[in-house]
């Protein structure tokens, strides 16, 4: 052990370790990046957390900057869950459900739960979590607020970010904040504070007020690309930094516990299958659908490469679900409504816009069967599992958002980039907020297809972004979109996140490296040279 690893074992509760094997876990998360951390802690509290925090800003007074890393179920796409010096992982302890409300639905979390398990336990209370991603059986409610992640609710719930009424946070130099919504009166108190809460509060005020914090705002449906700033403060002068911690990746500071709201469960859905020739007219639908009365709680899609290429690699798994020859688009419909009038005119619209649009739909209400329907949305998870030859499905090009009248265009562009790569392509996503993912096969060992990733990653960026896109719908920036940042916002809303970050992290050592002060060239040398997902294959990959 190091002297550093020596000094932390001393003063923590939680256990501390320097073994090559566990370093090398902790390497690779479900990005193609990989970098290993010097020491691995096991928090068993929040002061632990305020220890480490604290030892690593007194290094840093030094001259000598530890960065921090924060880590739950290590399924983060683009390598925002590596570091190169303490990993804090937070699933061995820090995994509680602190506090339910059954008659409010409010719940307190700490960040190392397991999301999966804790929506079973909702379920029971005929509560849900909705904003919850395709990763939600292994991974983490802390990895989710990190991320600002979402999913195929969230057409019709919002995002993480809309759940999250409180945050206790350590900062870099350990001090614990509680984050809230504030009166201006409970602001004035915050300003007025000798600690380093107060220079962040009154940091952030002014940036605030001096800047077009507006221009943080996207014409899209949802968003986890850079800061939310235009969330903090109200038009009422009610001030809080929960927005703003929402989607940071543990760059301004370490969540330790949760607020979050739920909304009711309904289990009785209503979901349609329908297939569209024309991509055009499946945005139509998608258009018209967003516009009924009562919104969809899911409009999910895959596209005809997807479906071709699960029948070559798997024929029997979509057996009996679904016929070739496949149709260009596939949706997923589904209603959620607990008030069964409103349901059924909801229904009869829907039905309607198919008629007009689709080849065709089914419509089920049986739990069972509606789970054989899902398994066509779900089979993208056999893209990740296959390889073809030494080539294996990447995640680089994989959460671009576009405004959803722009579905059409962006899904027709990317084929383009895919056909000039001389790469196969399989869609499938939220087609309901236009926000699509794809992995092109790609043989990292090899010096040309790195390079190729490269060429794609640049093409595909700047083709989201060109079309008033953003380059994360859900899954954040981390290392990998980190260096789009500037194109997608400009210059001078890129230099407010780096006057944030500057503000809550003066000394870098807060997961640096990820969403700012990112370059392409930063990034070329971290990638893998064999991609895999082997620390999640006790589950079934999802995306």
């Amino acid at each position: 052990m190091s002297k550093v690893a020596h000094y932390l074992q001393e003063h923590l509760l939680g256990e501390v370790m320097t073994s090559p094997d566990a370093r090398r876990f902790f390497s690779t998360d479900a990005s193609v990046f990989s970098i290993t951390p010097s020491i691995v802690v096991y928090p068993r509290s929040e002061g632990d957390v305020r220890k480490v925090a604290r030892f690593a800003w007194q290094l840093a007074e030094r001259g000598r900057a530890v960065p921090i890393t924060a880590r739950g179920g290590g399924t983060d796409q683009g390598g925002a869950a590596l570091g190169s010096g303490i990993m804090l992982v937070f699933t061995a302890h820090m995994n509680r459900i602190v506090e339910f409300d059954n008659k409010s639905g409010n719940m307190i979390i700490e960040p190392g739960i397991n999301y999966g398990k804790l929506q079973q336990t909702l379920e029971t209370h005929s509560r849900f979590l909705p904003p919850f991603p395709a990763s939600y059986e292994y991974s983490t409610l802390g990895g989710a607020i990190a991320n600002n992640a979402s999913g195929e609710k969230t057409i019709k719930y919002g995002d993480t970010r809309a759940y999250v009424k409180n945050l206790r946070v350590v900062l870099a130099n350990g001090e614990v904040i509680e984050t809230g919504r504030l009166s201006k009166r409970e602001l004035s108190k915050k300003l007025g504070l000798a600690t380093f809460e107060g220079e962040v509060y009154r940091a952030v005020d002014t940036l605030l007020e001096e800047s077009n914090v507006e221009l943080t705002r996207l014409p899209v449906s949802k968003n986890s690309a850079g800061y939310a700033l235009a969330d903090i403060k109200h038009a009422d002068g009610s001030f809080d930094l929960t927005p703003l911690f929402v989607g940071s990746q543990g760059t301004l500071g370490i969540i330790t516990e949760a607020t979050l709201t739920t909304r009711p469960y309904n289990p009785e859905t209503s979901l349609f299958v329908t297939g569209f020739d024309s991509i055009e007219q499946a945005q139509t639908a998608v258009l018209e659908l967003r516009a009924l009365p009562e919104m969809p709680s899911a409009i999910e899609m895959v596209d005809h490469n997807l479906l071709r290429a699960v029948s070559k690699i798997n024929p029997n798994q979509l057996k009996n679900v679904i016929d070739q020859p496949f149709p260009k688009i596939v949706l997923l419909v589904e209603f959620d409504g607990t008030n069964e009038r409103n349901q059924k005119k909801v229904i009869k619209k829907a039905r309607k816009i198919f008629q007009t649009y689709a080849l065709g739909f089914q419509l089920e209400t049986d739990p069972l069967k509606q789970a054989e329907l899902w398994k066509i949305r779900h089979s993208s998870a056999t893209i990740f599992a296959n390889a073809s030859g030494r080539a294996k499905a990447v995640p680089i090009i994989e959460d671009g958002i576009v405004p959803v009248d722009k579905f059409a265009t962006y899904l027709e562009s990317v084929y383009e980039i895919f056909d000039r790569s001389g790469l196969e392509v399989a869609v499938w996503g939220h087609a309901g907020d236009a926000n699509l993912h794809l992995q092109p096969y790609l043989d990292l060992s090899e010096v040309g297809d790195r390079q190729k990733a490269f060429k794609v990653i640049d093409e595909y960026y700047k083709l989201v972004i060109s079309l008033g896109g953003s380059t994360s719908g859900e899954h954040n920036d981390g290392r990998l979109r980190g260096p789009y940042l500037q194109e997608l916002y400009g210059a001078e809303t890129y230099a407010l996140f780096q006057k944030v970050k500057q503000i809550f992290d003066p000394f870098g050592t807060m997961n640096p490296g990820v969403k700012i002060d990112v370059s392409l060239d930063d990034i070329k040398p971290l990638m893998r040279h064999e991609y895999d997902l082997a620390h999640l294959y006790q589950h079934m990959p999802h995306s």
